[in-house]
């Protein structure tokens, strides 16, 4: 399948369409005709300004007030892209760098950037043949742009710096070879173009809100076979409730709630208790400001993903080259650590779910086994299910009240945004494990009972069953948690 870059709305929904169909890019002519204006009107403007502007023909940061050159400006942006090549740390995953590409395209494409037809389009080479620049974790401060990992995605198109092709490690001008590729020969300001930008930030947002919408749905189906496991109420999640505290997350959870227990045999028990612990009644109420948070999130991050967000922008019509601070990550920041906090209070409420269904109450036996003593049965996967929640505690703690000058204090504000979000992979990372930890401890906890769950539970639990059995004593754990983690991924 072949997606065109147009200027058209990209949402989540439509990158989710894009990644699972493995699409090819290819430019629109409107996309073409615009990035073909925008560099013919800079290189006229160039040459007709008498005043400087800003990363075109002047230094960076705090060396805006050098003039460079005229025949140094190609010269200009080779540095630039290569001294800011600074990553350290863990590499970047494949998926994500491929959505630093996909996500640069959608930018550089607006026509206000400059760049030449032939970099936007060696990138979506580089897309189409699955070309993935090696790029680094650690080295944005997310403001003046996502600079050191852009860099390093911009590398290969200078025939430096890394890649990964058909799961093979080579140097930029390898690939050149390899691809009968010559190096681009970036033209004033494209270094900038492709440095400045939030898309690492985003890439990060837009993988983990994708995620995150699947968690979501998986945080209601765990808790609902939970919640019969452990001979849990319904009356929280009557509607009448919800009206009166409307909030759209809420009134949602308690409505899929009851959807997810439809027909249950064990809704319909008698019940002995009056009342049920919180990590149960109240899963509207704590599920639903996460859901409302991952919504809230999802607005600002297709907002982000649809932007300019390189420095200076172009602005034809009005003849205008304007530097100013859209590449600054605030907006991508606040959310990605909202994001943490939303993602670390599902982890945390499940992990509380498993606690009471290992506790040996409600008829349950101690540990979910039936010789316990002998055997420990599920005592250990409640420990790493909150060995998990408590490094998710740490991790949500926020990046983005955090700021360091740089640039001798050109750049004196910064977002944090970048270490926000590799911090909520992690967040997100250990949620995907507890939710696992959870339908494993669930559906075991369930085959102890008579009655049955809803058909939606029981049914999932049937296909889950074809992985991971019914534990009768104790056996190694570990390899059935990872199963437990794969089932709420794929499904």
């Amino acid at each position: 399948m072949i997606h065109q870059i147009t200027s058209d709305f990209l949402s989540l929904a439509d990158i989710k369409s894009i990644l699972e169909s493995n699409s090819k890019l290819e430019l629109s002519n409107e996309s073409a005709d615009k990035i073909v204006a925008c560099r013919a009107y800079l290189d006229e403007k160039v040459k007709r300004s008498e005043a400087p502007i800003y990363g075109i023909n002047t230094g960076f940061g705090s060396l805006c007030d050098t003039e460079i050159d005229q025949q140094d400006l190609e010269q200009l942006q080779w540095n630039l892209v290569t001294s800011h090549a600074c990553g350290m740390g863990d590499e970047v995953p494949k998926d994500i760098v491929k959505l630093m590409i996909l996500l640069k395209i959608q930018g550089l494409s607006q026509g206000h950037s400059g760049v030449q037809l032939v970099t936007v389009q060696r990138l979506i080479d580089f897309y189409n043949e699955g070309v993935y620049p090696i790029i680094y974790e650690q080295g944005s401060l997310g403001a003046s742009g996502d600079l050191a990992p852009l860099a390093h995605l911009s590398l290969p198109l200078l025939g430096e710096g890394e890649v990964e092709l058909n799961g093979e490690r080579i140097t930029g001008a390898v690939l050149n070879q390899q691809m009968g590729w010559g190096p681009i020969k970036l033209q004033s300001k494209e270094g900038l173009a492709l440095l400045n930008g939030t898309q690492f930030m985003s890439a990060y947002a837009t993988s983990l809100l994708l995620r995150l919408k699947n968690l979501k749905k998986w945080s209601n189906l765990a808790a609902a076979a939970s919640l019969d496991a452990y001979d849990g109420r319904i009356e929280p999640f009557d509607q009448l409730v919800h009206q009166v505290r409307p909030h759209a997350g809420q009134l949602s959870t308690a409505k899929t709630m009851l959807e997810n227990l439809e027909g249950s045999e064990m809704v319909k028990r008698h019940k002995t208790h009056v009342q049920d612990p919180y990590c149960f009644r109240c899963v509207p109420q704590v599920h639903g400001a996460s859901s409302d948070a991952i919504d809230y999130a999802i607005g600002v991050v297709e907002t982000e993903i649809n932007s300019v967000t390189d420095n200076p922008t172009i602005f034809i019509e009005e003849d205008k080259v304007i530097s100013a601070g859209n590449f600054h990550g605030q907006p991508l920041a606040l959310v990605l650590d909202f994001l943490a906090i939303a993602a670390a209070e599902l982890a945390s409420i499940s992990e509380r779910r498993v606690y009471k269904l290992v506790s040996g109450t409600r008829g349950l036996p101690a540990f979910l086994v039936k010789k316990p003593g002998l055997n420990s049965g599920f005592m250990i996967a409640q420990y790493s299910a909150a060995s998990a929640v408590s490094q998710n505690k740490q991790l949500a703690t926020p990046a983005s009240i955090d700021s360091i000058d740089s640039s001798n204090g050109q750049e004196d504000h910064v977002s944090m945004g970048a270490n926000a979000a590799t911090k909520l992979k992690r967040v997100v990372d250990n949620l995907e494990k507890i939710i696992g930890v959870e339908w494993f401890t669930a559906c075991q906890a369930l085959d102890f009972r008579k009655e049955k769950s809803s058909e939606r539970v029981e049914k999932l639990k049937a296909e889950y069953r074809k992985v991971v059995p019914f534990i009768e004593e104790d056996l190694v754990m570990y390899p059935l948690m990872a199963k437990s983690r794969e089932f709420i991924v794929e499904n």
